[in-house]
């Protein structure tokens, strides 16, 4: 459906320049950073299995002292490094990202339950997706720039000439593999997350389309850019 694949023009949007950070911009872009760590975290205590990145944090956590949000924003920063030799431009949005996914995930992690009962972390991975799909929506939004890992994936297919959707699922399924070979929780929650961020994110986006009634055609980092670009965990 081509409405859920446009990153709607709403009032809160940043025009321009990456850093044009507005009040109302930062608290929905800060809000929906917010939102997509607590979707993480919900994924993470569920113990029934991560989404990929964050498999690749848990394991490293295994083997270090860091949190998994500080092994998050370690990874954050190393991909980073990545955007210089393809010239990716940084934003507000990158930067925040980086640190409110980071400290999100921590924090949330202190206070969300790891239910026993297959049920109910059933419905906490459900929950967390949905919850997910929202804040990726606010933060798309936002328009202030992409993640680390949403930069990176352009930035290749851009340099590579591949397909997004061949770009960001070899770099999944790199993390996947990389962090379950150090520890990280590969479940079915794991499929549900693959399976089913897209299309909620899909969704919100079209809601909110269907709300403001306008796309970005202008997009800064991506003209009719694909929900699927926005798993950034």
């Amino acid at each position: 459906m081509s409405s859920a694949r446009e990153i709607p023009a709403v009032p809160w949007s940043a025009v321009g320049s990456r850093w044009a950070v507005r009040p109302p911009t930062l608290v929905v872009l800060v809000a929906g950073l917010w939102l997509f760590a607590t979707g993480e975290a919900l994924l993470v205590a569920s113990t029934i299995g991560n989404s990929p990145w964050a498999v690749l944090a848990q394991g490293i956590d295994v083997h270090t002292r860091l949190t998994i949000g500080a092994a998050t924003f370690l990874v954050s920063a190393v991909i980073l490094l990545l955007w210089i030799p393809l010239r990716e431009r940084v934003g507000a949005g990158t930067i925040l990202n980086a640190i409110v996914i980071s400290v999100g995930m921590d924090v949330m992690l202190q206070v969300l339950p790891t239910p026993d009962a297959f049920a109910v972390q059933l419905a906490q991975v459900v929950g967390g997706v949905l919850i997910l799909a929202v804040g990726s929506a606010l933060y798309l939004t936002a328009n202030l720039g992409p993640g680390p890992r949403d930069g990176l994936m352009t930035g290749l297919h851009r340099r590579l000439g591949w397909r997004i959707a061949v770009v960001r699922t070899g770099l999944e399924v790199s993390a996947l593999s990389v962090g379950w070979l150090l520890g990280g929780r590969v479940g079915i929650g794991t499929v549900i997350f693959a399976l089913g961020v897209g299309p909620a994110l899909g969704l919100v986006l079209a809601g909110l389309r269907r709300v403001y009634g306008t796309a970005d055609a202008a997009h800064p980092w991506g003209e009719r850019r694909a929900p699927e670009l926005a798993s950034e965990s």
